[in-house]
This record gives C-alpha cells, structure tokens and sequence, in this order.
C-alpha cells in the first residue's frame, strides 16, 4: 500500500506553474516513482480541480497512488472530483474518526504524528491506516519543524501499520531510514528541486527508486 518513495508535490505558484509541476510529475513517474501526494494549499476552486484532475489522471496512467493532502471530503466531493487511493491529515485538519465516516471505506488514511508515537498509538485507534514521522532531518520545506529521532521508526513497528519517514530527507539517508523501520520516504525538494526541470526529476526519480530497490 504505502511503500518505497513518496513524492510530494511542490505548491503551484510564480515559480511552478500548473504545466511546470504536471511535466515534472509526469517526469516523476516516468521515473519509476508509485506514490505521490496531491499537496496544495490556499488555491481556488477552479485551479485546485484542474491540477487535481490533471494528477489524478497522471497517477492512473501510470499504475500510481494518489494521496490527497488535509483532504475534506465536504470540500472534495462538492467539487466533484474523483477520489483518491488515500488521505493525509496533519494537525488541524479533520480529526481521524470524522475523515473515516467521510471517506469510503476504499480510501485508507495517513497521519502526521511528528516526533510522537503516542500521537501515532492514538491515530491507529482512530482509524489513521498510516502513520508518519518528521522531520527526520533540516528540512527546507519546515526550517522550524520538530525533530523526530530514528528510534522512532523502530518503536512504531509494533502499530501494525507502514511507517512514513519525512522531512529533510536526501538519498544517502535512505539506508539508515529503511534499517530503522521506514516503509516509505516522503521528498519535495530532493526530488523536484527548486523550479521545474523535468529531464532532472526524470534523473533524480530513478536515483530515488534504485536508491530504495
């Protein structure tokens, strides 16, 4: 379900471009990559459901899974789009046990928990179907994010459910990741870099895959 490199996209704006971001995510799973989360915030209606669409039908061509980030399904399905293989919910968002009475039963759900595995305990109760972790590492995305250490990933096994690294993640800390407990690492910037350039991704994207193979 949830293994292996986890591509999160950047967010659309002066410098990605709606065709920008879709060339460097079709780059992405031209690269092998399986597992690619939808991750937009403060965009209208009109552009969140072109991009949306546009990567939803990206992720089938492509045998991939599209997860949606802090998905409200009031929101969702208001705009009648079609749904996601999964959600993720940090904090803030829907709590856990309103998500799994909004979504079908088809889409199963992730969690943030942070540095916390009773954050991560109390979500599975809830209905979390996985649980992440971060910021493993500095990460560019969240300078201020707390740190989570590897030991984490190792307590968390006993959950029964896969384990997400993120935050600051590049490819030589993938070993350390995957010995610790790691059933997937999440990755903006690593792999997509700063502004769109699709033959990199294309290059880095097999660098990921083989890096977790």
């Amino acid at each position: 379900m949830v293994r292996g490199v986890y591509a999160i996209t950047p967010q659309i704006d002066a410098h990605w471009p709606l065709a920008g971001l879709l060339e460097c995510m079709q780059a992405a799973l031209e690269g092998g990559v399986r597992l690619l989360q939808f991750r937009q915030k403060q965009l209208g209606n009109e552009i969140y459901a072109e991009a949306y669409q546009a990567v939803f039908k990206l992720c089938v061509a492509y045998g991939a899974c599209l997860v949606l980030n802090d998905g409200n399904a009031t929101h969702h399905q208001a705009l009648g789009l079609p749904l996601p293989q999964g959600v993720h919910l940090g904090q803030g968002n829907m709590p856990l046990q309103q998500a799994r009475q909004a979504w079908p039963q088809g889409v199963w759900l992730g969690a943030s928990c942070y540095n916390r595995l009773e954050l991560a305990q109390q979500a599975v109760q809830n209905g979390a179907d996985v649980v992440a972790f971060g910021a493993m590492f500095v990460s560019k995305t969240k300078p201020q994010a707390v740190r989570a250490p590897l030991a984490l990933l190792t307590q968390a096994q006993g959950l029964g459910v896969p384990v997400v690294a993120i935050g600051g993640i590049e490819l030589q800390h993938v070993p350390a990741l995957k010995v610790a407990g790691a059933s997937a690492v999440a990755v903006i910037s690593a792999l997509f870099g700063e502004v769109p350039q699709p033959v990199q991704v294309l290059g880095r994207a097999k660098q990921w895959v083989g890096g977790w193979a």
